[in-house]
């Protein structure tokens, strides 16, 4: 598909071709291996199979940011076994492939009050972000104990610390103390598996981003599904501060 040529009218842009920063809420694992009478492990195995194959589309393709909503504070209600075994796949994905990101020039950001996490893990993601910090090909952002009204909350915490008076509150200041304060907003932020909600996922930062819902589930989604999800984008017409 072909996209729309962008419109000069004040408060509108047209059809953005690639976007430059997409968000995915990865969904489906669990629907994916109980389709295969698999246990849900294996699914989320299949699903970090499915992270490589995005991480290596995604530049490829010419987006610069790709944010992964990768454990989110409200999964510590998932059975403690499942959520020890969703910890080991994502220590084990920084061990596997910092390395490669590393030499494919990625830089590897969190998001997150990934802090709270294991000892070992928050180790590991700090050196993986301080490691991969000076690299532009592409910028991976894995959420990590991530949610949206957290994230403003803690905004919130910051800017009392900072002393900052109530007449000086604005959107930008507020901006300015979230963990994506160095990043671009998103453009597009799409969900697997036909689930059509938010999930409490980049509130703030998606004010104005492109939603696309596709009924692919995690596991299954590959670098045509992310150019499908592109093209449908690039035939939207993006309008920013109005309806």
């Amino acid at each position: 598909m072909t996209a729309k040529p962008a419109s000069k009218a004040a408060g509108v842009s047209g059809g953005g071709g690639v976007p430059r920063h997409v968000a995915i809420i990865m969904d489906g694992n669990g629907r994916w291996a109980k389709k295969r009478f698999m246990p849900r492990i294996a699914g989320h195995r299949a699903g970090v199979a499915a992270v490589r194959r995005a991480v290596e589309a995604a530049p490829r393709l010419g987006i610069e940011v790709l944010t992964l909503y990768a454990f989110s504070s409200e999964d510590w209600k998932r059975p403690a076994d499942e959520v020890n075994d969703l910890m080991g796949l994502l220590k084990q994905y920084l061990q596997s492939e910092i390395d490669e990101l590393h030499s494919n020039g990625i830089r590897l950001r969190f998001i997150g009050d990934y802090r709270h996490l294991r000892a070992d893990l928050v180790e590991m993601i700090e050196g993986a972000a301080a490691l991969t910090a000076g690299n532009r090909r592409m910028t991976l952002v894995l959420a990590l104990n991530y949610g949206s009204q957290d994230e403003l909350a803690r905004a919130v915490s910051k800017l009392i610390a900072d002393g900052v008076s109530p007449d000086a509150v604005t959107p930008e200041a507020i901006a300015a103390r979230l963990d994506t304060a160095d990043l671009p907003p998103p453009d597009l932020i799409l969900r697997t598996s036909g689930e059509q909600r938010l999930s409490n996922f980049l509130l703030w930062q998606g004010a104005y981003a492109e939603l696309l819902f596709t009924d692919v589930l995690w596991p299954d989604f590959d670098e045509a599904s992310l150019r499908s999800a592109i093209d449908a984008y690039a035939q939207r017409e993006r309008r920013f501060g109005g309806i």
